[in-house]
């Protein structure tokens, strides 16, 4: 990867370019964005900022060793635990390290998280720390709460400039430069061409490429195939992270039932009320992600339901120390303080993503990528709840410094207008709505929390025919998105983490690795699927 100035600002770009363009309005890149002020930088965002980001929707929290009876080396032996051997060592100390430090950054920007009485922050614990160490924000506001904070902080800071309601779709480049971003209004055709002299990408995960999912409508993978197009290294794209109790009741996004009921004491249960946790981990209730959702994808596939229990352990608290939970239960006619809450697996994080290193840099000169649809290594085959917050602060803080260091502080940033391409005719609109409805449908069906090679192979064939009807660029890359991970599932033959292949229960010692794979590489596993399936 680049180390020079020069690397990062070929001559053909000359001088009147953007200095950095970051395409993606979540915590990852506003923070990026307020770390590098003054440095003049255009943040380009699908929803206005705050809105449509997945990190507004999270409940639990930040992980951080910060208390006195917690430490750096234990949170990370829980965090290489919970990722099943396959975790970058070196960047999981870096994360749990600087945790503390960015935890006060947010502090400093205004995130009021709990305290007690003496201004200490207060703690909670969730599945698989071995300490209570995440800071949140009355109980289940920790995501809404950070994020409010931080746009407020970029509103007021001159050096920093939205647009809003843009769609990314490819990135401008000559040989291995990332030199800009092309993007399109969203619901119109007028393009941008955003010409840059380093593009942090932080579009976010792939969530909403799944029929049943915890995240937003703007999570939808354009981020991941813009960069594999473009040739960048993808890492780990098998490894998709179900959270355990999403809300089961009809909406699209599902609510989240935050992990932090279960580390307040709630049990998991099925109709006959029956604790089916027992005998399956020790850890019960609060066993690593994967585990407790394959539990309940079980029972609900066997016709027992699966059911959150809050009643005791929360009971009459639960409107005020869960007010997002609560407020969800409620619109579905369920009072959690005296009913079960119905629960189902949903697709809620993606572990990997576009490979970077440990500043962010992408095997792209120009490009840095950080957030959810960055791999870092970070989480290996399986996250550790509340340790995503933590890392997209991290390492957009060091992709911050990467590039102030680099680079000269420029002059002054601006942006041309790009040719308009012909209007789409309105009947292929209705056609690319069914392609995303086929896409949702065989990825959460076939690409889920439990996996085989016929099934990884329909999903592909699903994908291909329904790619043939897409038109725009991206919708296109939504379906490159899935073919991402449809493949890589395919290609991992064993079980790890949070891919679970029913043909490949076990783990394989000899798989003990990451996975890297380029498009090309994709294509011909696909390629190969379609002629087998």
């Amino acid at each position: 990867m680049a180390v020079s100035v020069e690397d990062f600002a070929p001559a053909h770009l000359g001088k009147d370019v953007d200095d950095v363009v970051i395409l993606g309005g979540g915590l990852a890149g506003l923070f990026c964005a307020l770390k590098l002020s003054p440095r003049p930088v255009t943040v380009i965002t699908n929803a206005p900022i705050g809105e449509g980001a997945s990190s507004v929707w999270a409940q639990g929290g930040i992980a951080a060793a910060i208390s006195e009876e917690d430490s750096v080396e234990e949170h990370r032996d829980d965090t290489l635990a919970a990722g099943c051997g396959i975790c970058e060592a070196r960047i999981v100390e870096d994360m749990t390290r600087e945790g503390n430090q960015r935890v006060h950054d947010l502090l400093s920007y205004g995130v009021p998280f709990d305290q007690d009485l003496e201004g200490r922050l207060k703690f909670s614990r969730e599945a698989a720390h071995s300490h209570s160490r995440v800071v949140r924000v009355r109980g289940d506001m920790a995501g809404r709460a950070i994020m409010d904070a931080l746009v407020a902080a970029v509103r007021k800071t001159p050096s920093i400039r939205i647009l809003e309601g843009y769609i990314g779709e490819s990135f401008i480049g000559e040989g291995r430069y990332v030199t800009g971003v092309l993007a399109r209004r969203r619901g119109g055709i007028e393009r941008l061409a955003f010409p840059a002299r380093a593009v942090v990408l932080a579009s976010g995960g792939i969530g909403h490429l799944y029929g049943l999912t915890t995240n937003p409508h703007e999570a939808n993978g354009h981020g991941l195939a813009m960069a594999a197009r473009a040739g960048a290294v993808i890492a780990d794209a098998e490894f998709v992270q179900f959270h355990p109790t999403a809300l089961n009741v009809g909406r699209d996004p599902a609510p989240l039932a935050t992990e932090v009921l279960r580390g307040e004491g709630a049990t998991l249960v099925n109709q006959a009320g029956e604790r089916f946790m027992e005998g399956g981990h020790p850890d019960l209730e609060l066993a690593p992600r994967d585990i407790v959702a394959r539990a309940i994808f079980r029972e609900i596939e066997e016709g027992r339901g699966a059911f959150l229990d809050c009643r005791q352990a929360v009971g009459a608290r639960f409107r005020d120390d869960f007010p997002t939970v609560f407020a969800a239960a409620q619109e579905a006619g369920i009072d959690p303080a005296t009913d079960l809450l119905p629960i189902a697996p949903a697709e809620h994080y993606h572990m990997g993503g576009v490979l970077t290193d440990a500043n962010g840099r992408t095997s792209l000169d120009g490009l840095w990528a950080a957030g959810e649809v960055a791999s870092t290594g970070a989480h290996g085959a399986n996250r550790l709840a509340s340790n995503s917050l933590l890392e997209a602060v991290v390492f957009a803080a060091r992709i911050a410094e990467d590039i102030q260091g680099l680079m000269p502080t420029p002059r002054s940033a601006f942006w041309d207008e790009m040719d308009d391409e012909p209007g789409l005719p309105s009947q292929r609109n209705v056609e690319e709505r069914n392609a995303i409805s086929v896409l949702r449908k065989t990825l959460l069906k076939n690409v889920g929390v439990l996996r085989d090679a016929q099934g990884l192979k329909t999903a592909l064939a699903d994908i291909a025919l329904a790619e043939k009807s897409c038109v725009r660029q991206s919708i296109k890359n939504m379906m490159a998105a899935g073919k991402i991970i449809a493949a890589a599932a395919l290609n991992r033959e064993e079980s790890r983490g949070g891919h679970f292949r029913k043909d490949f229960p076990a783990e394989n010692p000899a798989m003990a690795k990451r996975s890297y794979l380029t498009l090309a590489q994709i294509d011909k596993i696909a390629a190969d699927a379609l002629e087998t399936a």
